[in-house]
């Protein structure tokens, strides 16, 4: 066979390997700014300028209702005032409030997360902290203490401004926050709503469906059966954007588009992004808590004591490409230099790593049991000795005075 030859078979062949080994290509996402994250590690599964500051739209509602939820009854009563109303341009959504109307908290929340109401974003920042500026100070601490270091908000609810902006990252961060709540989780996953009447409005005709397509079954073309949320966003400066997670089978992922050139592809590539997540990465446990790591002998622990049991103090959960046989990843296990006794139960003695995808998993070993060292026995028995000599000695020398006393 010709040199030629034999050269293309080998090339053809590790062609053929590459493509039948090698991981899922990386989804096509067209949006400008995009995240794709498993909610219960934090592991990154795809991005794309994901830390570039970005107009957010009324993503940032997110940070609205958090800090409402946190520092509100939802049955506290709000009366709209003419600034709140005042300050929205037109053309912005709104759920129709009227100044001097009498509304509650709860209801607010609803028109702010399902209808992305303007006027309900700005009555709420002005119950919560008395002036739109003193809540927007109030969400900034908030973006900081989450993490978010690409975010600077000037309203409450996404109304363009240059010094409004954040990042797919950091919606992620707010996202993820806001999704531990359970008022959270029932405002962004409800469908529709209806405002009760109240003293300025008779009538309960304000009925609004959610912004969100990918939770409206009536939405054939953008419905996704697994998603439970989150929010919408749209300006001209920031085009369309969307917060939103799935959860199936145990696996929760939140994704965020941003800047994506229509309504349609922003809900295209939230569902490529999911789907891209469910078909590749599994949620696997490669320690149970408690587990037995290993048994080891302690040089100066007793007979009886000084075989060591090593346990783990967390369960070890990762996120891995279904490719990956985590039953060949052996971990890194590291003991505490000179481990002597004594030690006790529950001790930390050292760490295990596990390292999959290039992501360090770690925990803590702990000692299963006591060990007692040999000196502190010892000593014991010496003790003993002395003792029982001292009383052995005590007990002659009164027999010896007993005899003495009988020969007088």
């Amino acid at each position: 066979m010709k040199l030629k030859n034999k050269i293309l078979i080998i090339m053809l062949v590790i062609l053929f390997c590459l493509q039948t080994f090698s991981f899922a290509a990386q989804p096509n996402i067209t949006a400008k700014g995009a995240i794709l994250v498993e909610t219960s590690t934090g592991r990154i599964l795809y991005e794309k300028s994901s830390t570039r500051q970005m107009y957010p739209a009324s993503t940032t509602k997110i940070m609205t209702a958090i800090l409402v939820i946190e520092n509100c009854n939802l049955s506290d009563m709000v009366t709209v005032s003419e600034t709140a109303l005042s300050n929205i341009p037109s053309g912005y959504v709104t759920c129709d409030l009227h100044v001097g109307e009498e509304i509650s908290v709860k209801d607010l929340l609803y028109a702010l997360m399902v209808k992305s109401a303007n006027d309900a974003a700005y009555v709420l920042a002005e119950h919560v902290a008395g002036t739109v500026d003193n809540f927007s100070t109030m969400m900034n601490s908030k973006a900081k203490e989450l993490g978010c270091k690409e975010t600077n908000f000037v309203n409450p609810n996404g109304i363009h401004s240059q010094r409004h902006y954040s990042c797919a990252y950091d919606l992620y961060l707010m996202a993820q926050y806001g999704m531990k709540n359970e008022t959270f989780r029932t405002l962004v996953s409800t469908t529709s709503y209806t405002l009760p009447a109240t003293n300025l409005h008779p009538n309960a005709d304000r009925s609004f469906s959610t912004t969100n397509e990918l939770i409206n079954p009536n939405s054939r073309e953008n419905f996704y059966s697994n998603a439970i949320g989150i929010k919408t966003g749209f300006t001209s400066q920031a085009g369309n954007c969307l917060v939103a997670e799935s959860s199936r089978d145990g696996l929760d992922f939140i994704a965020v588009i941003l800047n994506a050139e229509d309504s349609n592809s922003r809900y295209t590539d939230c569902k490529t992004l999911f789907d891209y997540a469910y078909d590749n990465f599994t949620l696997t446990k490669i320690k149970e808590k408690n587990t037995l790591i290993d048994t080891i002998e302690i040089e100066n622990g007793t007979k009886e004591t000084k075989r060591l049991d090593l346990l783990i103090d967390e369960t070890i959960t990762v996120i891995n490409n279904k490719s990956i046989d985590i039953n060949q990843i052996i971990p890194e296990i590291t003991l505490n230099q000179n481990l002597m006794a004594p030690i006790a139960s529950g001790d930390i003695v050292g760490s295990i790593k596990y390292k999959v995808d290039d992501i360090e998993y770690s925990a803590n070993i702990l000692a299963g049991n006591d060990v007692i060292p040999q000196t502190d026995f010892s000593i014991f028995i010496l003790i003993s000795g002395v003792l029982l000599l001292l009383i052995a000695i005590s007990i002659l020398g009164k027999k010896k005075n007993r005899k003495k006393k009988r020969r007088r």
